[in-house]
């Protein structure tokens, strides 16, 4: 089943794909709150009784609103030519092959299909980046590895966009990336069931989708998700140990290899080839089985200036410690 939001005269309204057609969810009814009934969906319980409406002929919103969003760095041909541009280290730590690690972004700056992206103050090098999203279903801590796709409810494409500029300075301090990252997420055009991919699965739990992106109708990048360094139902169990994932919640499977993103290709080129991205540009991705997520680049504007660090003061509080009064 493929799940989606589309505009309903200003307002969002969750409906089902079948074939070109649009079924519209009863009112009020949004995608998250199927996700959270959990899989079989029955599409009987959740529709509204209108008439089904072409797709050509409604605007498409992001097809949930994901209460968290983990994303993962699964992909070791992405790891070793990121590396080689952002931090001008050759090679993959050997720490990225002890755990599939990842980072918490933004879910307040999720976008969907053909809405734009804004390149931010300060930033020269946009950059996109090809996943895959994970939708998580059923509630669950500490989740064996061999259990973890009990657990996901489906599959969307999902964009990391980077400012790599600032992406590279933030990294220097060793917290990761923060406002490198957290401006734009695209996740969409629609949410497919995981029923419909349980079966392709293979018997160390990998999922062979084709994967690809181009730049201005240009192919750039293109391979699939079964090079991932971990299945999805090891993501799944990582990203719970010892804390909880719920339905919604959306993990990343981390950028795929091969022109995934430009980034690994300046790593490995040695040079800004293909070009950052700018305003005017229209990235497409394409993931096997789940659409194309189009996005048109557009001029951000001004953001207020933060202002450095002052000189590290050297006062120190009074005698008074704990315990006087």
């Amino acid at each position: 089943m493929r799940l989606l939001t589309f505009d309903d005269n200003g307002t969002p309204r969750a409906g089902i794909l079948d074939g070109d057609l649009v079924l519209p969810l009863r009112r009020g009814v949004t995608v998250l709150d199927v996700v959270r009934a959990g899989l079989p969906v029955d599409a009987g319980a959740w529709l509204g009784g209108d008439t089904a409406i072409p797709l050509d002929e409604v605007a498409l919103a992001a097809p949930l609103s994901p209460p968290t969003i983990r994303d993962f760095v699964a992909f070791e041909e992405h790891v070793e030519g990121v590396r080689k541009s952002i931090e001008r280290n050759p090679g993959i730590p050997e720490q990225w092959y002890e755990a599939p690690t990842f980072y918490f972004s933004n879910p307040h700056a999720v976008v969907g299909p053909g809405e734009p992206v804004a390149v931010p103050d300060d930033c020269h090098r946009l950059d996109y980046e090809l996943e895959v999203g994970i939708v998580v279903g059923r509630a669950g801590s500490n989740v064996r590895p061999e259990d973890g796709l009990d657990h996901v409810f489906g599959l969307t494409i999902f964009n990391d966009w980077s400012a790599r500029d600032i992406q590279g300075r933030e990294m220097k301090v060793g917290l990761g990336p923060a406002k490198g990252k957290d401006f734009a997420n695209s996740i969409g055009p629609v949410l497919v069931t995981w029923d419909e991919f349980a079966d392709r699965v293979d018997a160390d739990g990998f999922l062979d989708l084709a994967m690809a992106v181009a730049v201005n109708g240009v192919e750039t990048g293109r391979d699939s998700l079964a090079n991932m360094g971990w299945p999805i139902g090891d993501l799944v169990a990582y990203a719970s140990r010892e804390t909880w994932v719920r339905p919604g919640d959306l993990l990343g499977t981390g950028t795929c290899g091969n022109g995934g993103c430009l980034a690994e290709l300046w790593g490995r080129r040695g040079a800004l080839d293909p070009r950052p991205l700018e305003p005017g540009d229209v990235v497409t991705m394409w993931v096997e089985d789940l659409g194309t997520l189009t996005t048109p680049v557009v001029a951000g504007r001004p953001a207020p200036a933060v202002p450095p660090a002052r000189p590290r003061p050297r006062t120190r509080p009074s005698s008074v410690g704990l315990g006087d009064a």
